[in-house]
């Protein structure tokens, strides 16, 4: 599929919009499309300055990359009302200080997915996972 000068164009500001409402940057908030079986699967990722590790935020499947990126838009500006907190206390094979980071999910499950994508399961190990009290 050909895509038109329009199209990159929304494309480029969806993603800008993305960013300044999450309130990240393209260093901290990376945007990755993959082709699966004639759609387009969009993977939004996060990577913390901190400790340089990278989780998936969430994940979308359109049409085409600008179906999926609208997708997306309307999942960061309703995800705080839909999903659960959690709070996860993890440490990377080889490291000796203790991480904390935070998903919003479904499940437990989804959250530790979020935690693990991209990575194999043993290259990281999970102390605790809390769901957070809603206010």
């Amino acid at each position: 599929m050909e895509v038109t000068s329009d199209v990159r164009a929304e494309i480029v500001r969806l993603q800008d919009q993305i960013m300044n409402y999450l309130g990240m940057n393209s260093s901290t908030l990376l945007f990755e499309y993959r082709e699966l079986e004639g759609r387009t699967r969009l993977d939004l990722i996060t990577v913390n300055p901190r400790h340089s590790q990278s989780f998936l935020f969430h994940s979308e499947i359109g049409l085409n990359k600008l179906e999926a990126l609208r997708k997306m838009w309307d999942y960061v500006q309703n995800y705080r009302d839909k999903e659960s907190s959690f709070t996860i206390q993890w440490i990377a094979r080889g490291e000796k200080e203790l991480n904390t980071s935070y998903f919003r999910a479904a499940n437990v499950y989804s959250a530790l997915d979020k935690l693990y994508y991209g990575r194999d399961i043993a290259t990281i190990t999970v102390f605790s996972v809390v769901l957070n009290p809603t206010s």
